[in-house]
């Protein structure tokens, strides 16, 4: 299953997954995104067993980031620079990926970077190097100042204001050391103990792509030239499973299931995640296609997240100003039903998506961004506030170059009063969506139409498994349809989302 975790393959279903481990929304979204792009330190010789595959990278330096970034600063003013901002990131990530109770996967890495970016005026431009040299930082420094002289003029770039700075104080409960405290052999233990719960549960369970465990720790500090300097930790820690079950025909079907959090303590046991990732398989096995219909749909959990991500991308600054969003000029108007309300909220102790400040150095805050269907506002950072007249809403997010983009903090559908059961209960025939496949969203027009697969519910039953389907309609009349909001919502990652029912979907099948 590739060389780093299942994480990868966790993607692949929900891109907001795992949205957060050791750095900012944005930092990981990136890294995400460029699947988990691992740059590894050294391996010790505790964790050598075979088949292993070993990856290095220079040892950590010894500095004070803080004093680094605000040099930096300094060196950029004193270069010219009208503004500046320096970000520095470090931290530490471990990998193991255990196949059929064998270490396939072994990884152990310690990285350490800087960005700058500058201001010549309306010009702006920025750099950034993991050679933390004093010629190296200056050769950063004197690359960006160059680029800032030939850039195009933007009036509305700059840095925030200096009153809108600052960083939400007392524990934010990001940071646990716990997630190191395991010896080598424990954390591939994790693993090896998730694989075999799911191989174990059923004969039927005939095959594995693996069992995973990952932990990371983060530092990050942001320095601007307004004099804010910000700084704080994260830790992460997960575990996966992903079986595959067989028929006695031979047909094959694949799930999966994990578990994410800050600290070691709140990790759920590998057996257990063993055991609902080998129960979400055989669920799949004997999958047929349904009729085409237009019937309700519940969605589960882990796919409901997908509707409040095209929201997202809906209400996210940069759409909205360009006007690529279905939903550009509709704040204070009416998108979906008076059950539903969104919000965003980037202050929740020890969530995915909680930071003491963006990615600007603005404090985070919460923002409903849908109240009782009512568009209440947008998510923006201080440079699409400005082009929209609006003012930030603290969602800045940025890595190490380049403008900051928009990110969320923890964003998610409040949840309602019934249970899944209950929801599920009251459909004569429907269907239980467990997985989309592919991007079939249209955020400009709201056509909807996705690949999907899942259960068919008869009778308020789940009747059999399904797959080979479609799933359409319109995002504007989606939010309308939103009928039922179960009460399991649940953070596996920074966006999250309770069951769902929606109604006017058609069901493309046979």
């Amino acid at each position: 299953m590739g060389c780093a975790s299942l994480v990868r393959y966790c993607y692949q279903r929900s891109p907001f997954i795992l949205l957060d481990s050791a750095w900012d929304s944005t930092d990981q979204i990136e890294s995400i995104r460029a699947r988990k792009r691992f740059l590894f330190d050294s391996v010790v010789n505790d964790f050598l067993m075979s088949p292993t595959q070993l990856e290095t990278t220079n040892p950590k330096l010894e500095t004070d980031l803080r004093e680094i970034a605000q040099n930096i600063v300094r060196r950029a003013i004193s270069g010219g620079a009208t503004a500046a901002e320096c970000v520095v990131r470090e931290g530490d990530e471990f990998s193991t990926l255990v196949r059929l109770g064998q270490v396939e996967t072994l990884k152990e890495s310690g990285s350490r970077s800087i960005g700058v970016r500058v201001f010549n005026g309306q010009r702006a431009a920025s750099t950034y190097s993991t050679d933390f040299s004093r010629d190296g930082l200056d050769r950063m420094v004197k690359s960006a100042l160059e680029l800032s002289k030939i850039t195009s003029e933007d009036p509305f770039g700059g840095i925030p204001d200096a009153s809108q700075l600052g960083s939400l104080t007392g524990d934010l409960d990001l940071y646990h050391e716990d997630v190191y405290s395991l010896p080598g052999p424990a954390r591939i233990d994790y693993a090896r103990r998730a694989e075999k719960a799911a191989l174990d549960f059923d004969p039927r369970i005939k095959n594995s792509e693996g069992g995973s465990f990952d932990a990371a720790t983060g530092h990050k500090v942001l320095a601007n030239s307004h004099g804010f300097v910000g700084e704080y930790r994260r830790s992460y820690c997960s575990v996966a499973a992903v079986p595959i079950a067989q028929t006695e025909e031979g047909a094959m079907q694949r799930d999966y299931w994990f578990s994410v959090a800050r600290t070691l303590s709140k990790l759920e046991s590998p057996e257990q995640v063993g055991k609902v990732a080998a129960e979400r398989t055989l669920r799949r096995l004997g999958a047929r296609k349904a009729n085409t219909a237009q019937v309700p749909i519940i969605f589960d959990p882990t796919v409901a997240t997908s509707i409040l991500e095209h929201i997202f991308e809906g209400v996210n600054g940069d759409s909205v100003y360009r006007g690529a969003s279905f939903l550009a000029e509709k704040l204070g108007q009416k998108i979906a039903g008076d059950n539903v309300t969104i919000i965003d909220d980037g202050t929740i102790p020890g969530g995915f998506g909680t930071s003491p400040f963006d990615g600007e150095g603005v404090p985070t805050r919460r923002t409903v961004v849908i109240e009782k269907g009512l568009l209440s506002s947008y998510l923006l950072n201080t440079y699409t506030a400005k082009k929209l007249g609006l003012k930030t809403t603290g969602n800045a997010s940025r890595g190490l170059a380049g403008t900051p983009g928009i990110g969320p903090g923890n964003y998610f559908l409040q949840p309602g009063t019934r249970t899944p059961k209950q929801l599920i209960s009251e459909i004569k025939e429907g269907l239980y969506v467990t997985e989309f496949l592919g991007h079939g969203a249209n955020l400009v027009t709201g056509d909807y139409s996705r690949g999907a697969s899942g259960l068919w519910i008869s009778g308020g039953e789940f009747a059999y498994p399904v797959e080979e389907i479609t799933v359409a309609g319109n995002l504007k009349e989606i939010f309308f349809n939103i009928s039922e909001i179960a009460d399991d919502l649940e953070f596996r990652g920074s966006v999250a989302s309770p069951t769902l029912r929606i109604d006017g979907l058609t069901v493309g099948g046979a």
